[in-house]
């Protein structure tokens, strides 16, 4: 296994677990991927360990509330590199290896804020509208091969991410699913090959996902709101 994030005491702690658990060999790397560099960076150390990525699981991202023209550019700059351009950069890196080998699944973490747009979180919910959309485009272009891009939709999940960005103090933030579960309702529909995959919606989240293509903009607008 590679493990990739800021948190080097975490990504230690985690790969003893690992290790003693399961009896496998993880390879840490400790990189901020909101830097422009990190990807690659990342992807030339994974080459030069010898390791050949089968599963690429992509679930780095945060968010952030506010008005837009009220919040710090440089912080939804880096949710842009973060949630966009290092998943965008990551596939465009380890999918022409899947491709010569003809064998591969990518994981892509998105949002069922990826349906609707999010006005207080404007930026987040458009980075998860890329990711859904990049991921069901690459999925097609690849329906030829043995390669399948999964994109997964959960719904609050208990993870920082909430605390982090103030969501937590958001309505939809009141029923959370275990970060566990979506884990591996993400992770199976990646093994299945699945295009899409939901996990961690009420059934009123499920109701109100079903029926915003049939909302009028302005009602939807001002009930995600």
């Amino acid at each position: 296994m590679v493990i990739v994030a800021r948190s080097k005491n975490k990504l230690e702690q985690l790969k003893t677990k690992l290790e003693n658990k399961y009896s496998t060999n993880v390879l840490v790397i400790n990189k901020d991927l909101c830097l422009p560099e990190a990807t690659k960076e990342i992807y030339n150390e994974v080459k030069e360990a010898g390791i050949n990525v089968d599963f690429l699981i992509i679930n780095a991202g945060f968010g952030g509330r506010g008005k837009f023209y009220e919040r710090d550019w440089d912080r939804d700059l880096a949710m842009i590199n973060l949630n966009v351009v290092a998943l965008t950069a990551f596939t465009s890196f380890f999918l022409p290896d899947f491709v010569k080998r003809n064998s591969g699944k990518i994981l892509n973490v998105s949002s069922t804020a990826c349906f609707m747009p999010g006005p207080l979180q404007a930026v987040y919910y458009a980075t998860k509208a890329y990711v859904t959309f990049f991921s069901n485009a690459i999925a097609e272009e690849l329906h030829d091969t043995r390669i399948t891009v999964t994109n997964l939709m959960p719904g609050a999940t208990e993870t920082d991410l909430g605390a982090v960005s103030g969501m937590d103090k958001t309505e939809v933030f009141k029923n959370t699913a275990s970060a566990r579960r979506v884990a591996e309702d993400g992770y199976n529909a990646m093994l299945k090959g699945k295009i899409d995959a939901f996990s961690g919606l009420t059934m009123s989240q499920k109701l109100m996902t079903s029926m915003i293509p049939f909302i009028p903009k302005k009602i939807l607008l001002k009930t995600v709101r």
